[in-house]
């Protein structure tokens, strides 16, 4: 025996693909090439796809419900309407309402496009017809003559034809003329409503037909009337098979037309019987009928919801289209049997609504079909290939709730239902039927379940607390006959209704889960009790054995798993996690894994040893019924009350292969990256840094940039190729750097520079924007406020300057670049003339004691200086200053204030001039002198006015700075 593949354990599932409720009843549209249908769902409108039933496309439509549809020719668009009188036009290519008008005073029942693709005609229940221009949205006609509801309507089938037909609930079908706006025509002979207009294809032969249970057929040279065909029964749609279709060619008859007759029209109706019937229309002979029905008939009163409600003939080769009154469509195509008879063969059935699915499991090795039970009578059986309802299990007089299936020694794969009809129905699939029935519960079955190593027995649990074990050894292997079902044993089990049960692999114990809140562990085949498990605090749901270990797992509505041991009954373990009842749980990966669902719509999936979740899917919208494990491929399948089904397929070999691309990607363009940087191509550079999200890395390129003084600034390059989303994240790192002041400055160039690249219009469209605004500007506040507090306080140098008379803007204007000072002729500088001119200082010579200049470094910031006042100097402490001596702060130290008087004329400060020091030659005691490096900030100082006027046209100042006593004398 070849040993089995190494244990690797599962880490995510994907939902690959769904079914879903797409037809809840109403109208459809087939589209030209029949590629997709258009089906009213609720509110909303869904574009199906028919290979595979998935949704293309789901259009939100307005509150009410949709009455009629129509695809344009060329299938681009879509006209529907609805309870809102509203007409809506839909580009299918951009899935929006490109157009829409009010269309009746009451809803649209009815609609039809022109084969020119540029008329619209909707028929309402307002009794109106109208015609409509698709691309200017107005009326070009209105018509009024019928007496009831507009049922149907349809154009003539050659464009020259201007001629629009209508039928209605007044049992009769008037011609409308488009040229002249009249009624041309009234054809009575209906005595009940029309619901089916067809029209041949030479336009000659019209066809119409009624719940009076006939066709008639209308010759439209001079609109008489031809002849009745009876159908015995209310014949829902009419339909004309026109040559070259697939149906008409097997239909050619032998020997049967004169040569000089003309040619027949074939024509098929479908109607309440739920069979097609094809017919010609000489000699009013049908041609075809189908011996059974494919519909499942309800048993209903209402003779209106059984049957077929529609049928459409398909372009090419795709057959025929019939919708029933269960929202199934289903798809013929015509052959040739063995026999050379015609006959049609259902290839294909898209069920469009599932209703609440209770139960599913998978059929077979390959696990390529899923029988599914829902809030029916029937179990529908899903190929997972095309989604397609490949057959129904009929059957059962009431809902089935519960199903299993095994394959039985002899190969044949079997399946087990169990209804509120209270009996258990035992299945054949390869035939279909049903080669076994056990009945005796007097409540309805909850449970059931196979024996899993001799596969000769199967169990079922009912509502009225019993057990019954069931052997169907007589059954016959051709499975043609159905039996009745021997219970072999019973046993009161429970004090309330059996919800759950599951046979152990050796076909030796049974466990049942039930509402009394415990499971019970039972021998088989005389059911004797083997121990009971309590601890649940709620009724329990599912249970099932382990495969390899001697436990057995439970899920209960206190929203915990247990696992306990089939010995004594003892908890092992429990689970949390799910914050709603837990409705099934199963084993994975030989037991060393399990997966949950509950009522919460959480799929779980859990490692046992570790006892932790490590994977929750959120895929449906209610409670998940329904568990399907593949045995093979364990593959999932959910189902609940959403009516979704989900198919899971493992993909953590797939995750981890993305997973490594991504990082082996990531790496490559971390070193274009940087790659970018040392080449200086910072506008790539700051793109990839985008991409790869790095926030850091971002900062880093905008603080370097700004820095730079290039005429073509990379950051504005870079920045007006970025997108909204990309927008929104640059947003998000800089209010994150805002927050920060050794990052502000950046944050706030970053931000400069996007307002002046982005319009308002564009910033305002972004998502989530006021939100990064609102975090933006607080912060911004505080950073500007402090700026402001720094520039108010850099006019204390000034100050100090004027108050020491080193400068004396009234008298003295510094040289620039080595000219000499400007002074006026008495000495006094002019006021005027002073407060106009701006005196920037260039070059003062600085020297130390030693008489050697020293170079001064580059002053990035902005110095504050803090004033205070002094009115007395203290002994000891303080240092004399001569009328050629001021005493100025060393790099680092407070600048005192000092005046004449001891006290500073603000009002006079505040009238000075702004002097720039644009370079300062600084002299060491030496006399060595040494430059110092440009400032980039701007002193600013303010002059004040002196009482009284120096003598002399100009001064020079000289600055001397000591070394040991960090002073600077002033000569004048």
């Amino acid at each position: 025996m070849a040993a089995p593949p190494p244990l690797t354990l599962k880490r995510s599932y994907r939902s690959v693909s769904s079914l879903q409720q797409f037809y809840s009843g109403g109208p459809f549209a087939v589209s030209s090439d029949g590629a997709s249908l258009a089906c009213a769902c609720g509110e909303e409108i869904k574009i199906v796809n028919t290979s595979d039933a998935s949704v293309l496309a789901s259009l939100d439509g307005d509150s009410e419900s949709v009455t009629a549809f129509a695809f344009s020719p060329d299938g681009c668009f879509l006209f529907s309407a609805g309870h809102s009188r509203l007409v809506r036009v839909w580009d299918l290519s951009s899935r929006k309402c490109v157009r829409s008008w009010k269309g009746h005073d009451g809803p649209v029942m009815s609609m039809a496009c022109h084969s020119s693709g540029g008329l619209l005609a909707t028929g309402g229940a307002d009794r109106k017809v109208c015609v409509w221009d698709v691309d200017g949205g107005f009326c070009t006609h209105f018509f009024k003559g019928h007496q009831g509801i507009v049922t149907c309507i349809k154009f003539h089938s050659d464009p020259n034809q201007l001629l629009l037909f209508s039928g209605s609930d007044d049992a009769s079908v008037r011609v409308w003329n488009l040229e002249s706006k009249k009624c041309v025509a009234v054809l009575e002979k209906h005595f009940s409503p029309v619901t089916s207009l067809a029209l041949s294809e030479d336009g000659q032969i019209l066809l119409s037909a009624g719940r009076d249970k006939v066709v008639n057929k209308w010759d439209l040279h001079n609109y008489s009337f031809n002849m009745t065909i009876p159908t015995y029964e209310m014949v829902e749609t009419v339909c004309i098979i026109r040559p070259g279709n697939c149906l008409s060619a097997l239909l050619e008859p032998s020997g049967r037309r004169k040569p000089s007759s003309s040619a027949p029209v074939y024509f098929l109706t479908v109607g309440e019987r739920g069979i097609v019937r094809i017919w010609s229309s000489e000699g009013a002979v049908c041609l075809y009928e189908q011996q059974s029905s494919d519909v499942t008939l309800v048993s209903n009163e209402d003779d209106m919801r059984r049957g077929f409600l529609s049928a459409v003939v398909l372009p090419s080769d795709l057959g025929l289209l019939c919708v029933t009154a269960d929202q199934q469509f289903l798809f013929y195509c015509p052959m040739k049997s063995a026999e050379g008879m015609f006959q049609l063969n259902l290839y294909k059935r898209l069920v469009g609504y599932n209703e609440e699915i209770l139960d599913m499991k998978f059929l077979g090795d390959d696990e390529q079909y899923v029988a599914v039970a829902t809030n029916l009578e029937q179990v529908r059986v899903y190929d997972v290939a095309s989604m397609s309802c490949a057959y129904v299990l009929v059957g059962h007089t009431d809902i089935v709730v519960c199903i299993d299936t095994c394959i039985s020694t002899y190969g044949r794969t079997m399946l087990v239902t169990g209804s509120k009809d209270n009996s258990v129905r035992l299945w054949d699939v390869e035939s279909r039927h049903c080669i076994g029935i056990g009945r005796g519960h007097m409540g309805a079955v909850g449970a059931v379940a196979f024996s899993k190593k001799s596969k000769n027995f199967l169990v079922s649990g009912s509502s009225d607390r019993t057990i019954k074990v069931w052997s169907f050894e007589g059954v016959s292997e051709d499975g043609d006959q159905e039996i009745a079902l021997k219970a072999k044993a019973v046993v009161a089990a429970h004090d309330k209704d059996i919800n759950s049960l599951a046979v152990s692999p050796n076909d030796s114990l049974v466990c049942s889960g039930s509402e009394d809140h415990t499971a019970c562990i039972w021998r088989l085949p005389d059911l004797v009790s083997v121990t009971v498990l309590k601890g649940h605090k709620r009724g329990i749901w599912s249970v099932e054995f382990s495969p390899v270990d001697q436990c057995v797992m439970t899920s209960s509505g206190d929203r915990t798993i247990k696992i306990w041991a089939v010995s004594d009954g003892s908890c092992l373990k429990t689970f949390e996690g799910h914050t709603s009842s837990v409705l099934r749980a199963s084993f994975l990966s030989r037991g060393t894994q399990f997966v949950s669902c509950g009522g919460d719509g959480l799929i779980k999936l859990w490692t046992i040893k570790t006892s932790e979740c490590i994977a929750t899917y959120d895929q449906h919208e209610g409670k998940i019924w329904a568990l399907a494990v593949g045995k093979k491929t364990e593959m999932l399948v959910t189902g609940g009350t959403d009516a979704l089904i989900n198919f899971w397929h493992d993909s953590t070999a797939a995750d981890k292969q993305e997973a490594f691309l991504r990082e082996e990607e990531a790496i490559l363009r971390a070193q274009e990256l940087e790659n970018a940087v040392t080449d200086a191509d910072y506008t790539r550079a700051i793109q990839l840094a985008f991409e790869l999200r790095r926030p850091h890395k971002l900062f880093n390129l905008f603080s370097h940039l700004c820095r730079r003084r290039d005429v073509e600034d990379p950051i504005e390059k870079a920045l007006g190729g970025l997108g909204k989303e990309e927008i929104h994240v640059l947003l998000e790192y800089v209010r994150e750097w805002n927050t920060k002041p050794k990052l502000c400055h950046v944050a706030q160039a970053v931000l400069f520079r996007m307002f002046r690249i982005f319009p308002p219009t564009d910033i305002m469209e972004v998502k989530g924007v006021s939100e990064l605004l609102e975090g933006l500007i607080p912060y911004s506040q505080r950073h500007f406020s402090r700026i402001d507090r720094f520039v108010r306080s850099i006019f204390l140098l000034d100050y100090v300057l004027a108050r020491m008379s080193v400068v004396d803007p009234e008298e003295t204007i510094l040289p620039r670049n080595g000219e000499r000072p400007l002074a006026s002729e008495n000495g006094v500088a002019d006021e005027q003339d002073a407060s106009q001119s701006n005196i920037q200082v260039d070059d003062i010579s600085c020297k130390d004691d030693t008489g050697k200049s020293s170079t001064c470094t580059e002053m990035d910031g902005m110095t504050s200086l803090k004033k205070r006042k002094s009115s007395k100097s203290k002994k000891g402490s303080a240092k004399k200053i001569n009328p050629e001596e001021k005493i100025l702060p060393s790099n680092g130290e407070q600048h005192p204030l000092a005046s004449e008087n001891g006290v500073a004329d603000e009002q006079d400060a505040s009238q000075s001039n702004n002097i720039q020091v644009d370079d300062i030659s600084c002299k060491d005691d030496t006399g060595k002198s040494s430059t110092c490096d440009e400032m980039d900030g701007m002193t600013s100082l303010k002059k004040r006015k002196s009482s009284k006027s120096k003598k002399g046209s100009a001064k020079k100042v000289k600055l001397t700075k000591h070394k040991n006593n960090s002073t600077i004398s002033v000569e004048a």
